[in-house]
């Protein structure tokens, strides 16, 4: 049997300007633009493996070693696009193998929960994509396969690239001008760090897609927001991150995140992603910088209950006093830091705590499952490693 194959892992993004609303429902097209900041893969990361073959019967996808449906919609406009773009390279060069006629197998999986809230269908698309696009030889740049990202997942546009990321909305109805484009590489603001509180590891209640459609057609606040409050933050939060200014940009992102969740809130029937631990890690994060009189975190919640905070190396020491004191029961901490690190925090925490006026909640680490440290990481990377065997073309386990 004659495979070809490639692989490919691709990031998690996490949005610090929300895209909440589409326009146009089979293109993906956003009703606002967005930014994202991509996290490191070595602690979040979609590894996928795409191959091609004569011999394949039918396309098929294993996802965490389980078969899966490649049937839906944006899927199939996604390979569609991409062995598009292989038939005219192939038309160009007949001595090309026509790739472009053969079925695929794919096989994916991710270090982290699936679908939970996680921007799992992000890295998801974006390692589909890349995989293929690498398969395929294609010339094209990260900008123009984030168009055909953005058709399997919106978000997953951003995770065509490192860094700090924008997703311009674009205007065109047909949708060649929504693409994403880098504000600022990785090594830009390489500070940039992240606690991740595991909230809930379940999958939501409401679905991205079906939430978006709701608030879109009953929330009052949506037009305010998308018409008014984004275009003005979109800028700002450009600036704040060319200016590496992390008391705009954390002010901004704060802003943001809850002013999304005020239009899930104001949708009809209304829309419940944060959870009563979320809430508390919000008041929690407040009272951390007031304590110090300085910005030292951020929080964004995407549509579920996880905490995303964001934070400067520097500032390390001043917010882990108070994270690792109350989330120490929690995993996660070892994988980073050693024992006498985290005993430092501790010690850190002891320093101040008679100075602490507000209530620290000794119980809210039974809200939180797992702490994911992380950072801003680079795009998707090329790798040798393959989940499907080069003899068979099914799933190497």
């Amino acid at each position: 049997m004659s495979i070809y194959s490639a692989s490919t892992t691709a990031p998690v993004n996490i949005a610090t300007l929300k895209y909440w609303g589409k326009r146009d429902k089979v293109l993906n097209l956003p009703t606002n633009s967005s930014i994202s900041v991509t996290l490191s893969q070595e602690d979040l990361r979609t590894l996928t493996t795409a191959t091609t073959s004569p011999d394949f019967a039918k396309d098929q996808l294993w996802l965490n070693g389980k078969e899966e449906s490649l049937a839906s919609e944006r899927t199939q406009h996604c390979l569609q696009d991409l062995r598009q773009l292989r038939r005219e390279l192939e038309e160009k060069d007949s001595s090309l193998p026509t790739f472009s006629q053969w079925k695929l197998h794919i096989a994916s999986e991710n270090n982290f929960p699936t679908a939970a809230g996680l921007a799992s269908s992000a890295a998801g698309f974006a390692a589909l994509i890349k995989a293929i696009a690498k398969l395929y030889e294609l010339p094209q740049s990260e900008s123009e396969l984030s168009k055909i990202a953005r058709k399997g997942s919106g978000s997953a546009c951003r995770s065509l690239f490192g860094g700090y990321v924008a997703w311009e909305m674009g205007k065109l109805e047909d949708g060649s001008d929504s693409k994403a484009v880098e504000i600022g590489s990785l090594n830009h603001w390489p500070e940039m760090k992240a606690a991740i509180l595991v909230v809930s590891a379940d999958k939501k209640d409401t679905p991205s897609t079906s939430g978006m459609q709701l608030t879109v057609k009953t929330s009052d606040l949506f037009q305010e927001r998308i018409n008014n409050v984004v275009p003005k933050r979109f800028e700002q939060m450009k600036k704040s991150i060319l200016e590496k200014d992390f008391p705009t940009f954390a002010e901004l992102t704060m802003k943001d995140s809850n002013s999304f969740h005020a239009t899930c809130l104001d949708s009809y029937p209304p829309i419940f992603y944060l959870n009563d631990t979320s809430k508390k890690v919000i008041k929690l994060c407040h009272a951390i910088n007031e304590f110090y009189n300085e910005t030292v975190v951020a929080y964004t919640f995407d549509a579920g209950p996880n905490a995303v905070l964001y934070y400067l190396e520097q500032s390390e020491d001043k917010l882990f006093a108070f994270l690792y004191h109350l989330f120490q029961n929690v995993s996660g901490w070892e994988s980073k830091f050693t024992k006498e690190q985290l005993s430092q925090f501790n010690a850190k925490f002891d320093e101040i705590k008679d100075d602490v006026s507000f209530y620290l909640d000794s119980e809210l680490h039974q809200g939180v499952t797992r702490v994911i440290l992380t950072r801003v990481g680079p795009g998707p990377q090329d790798t040798d490693l393959s989940l499907i065997d080069s003899a068979t073309g099914l799933p190497s386990n």
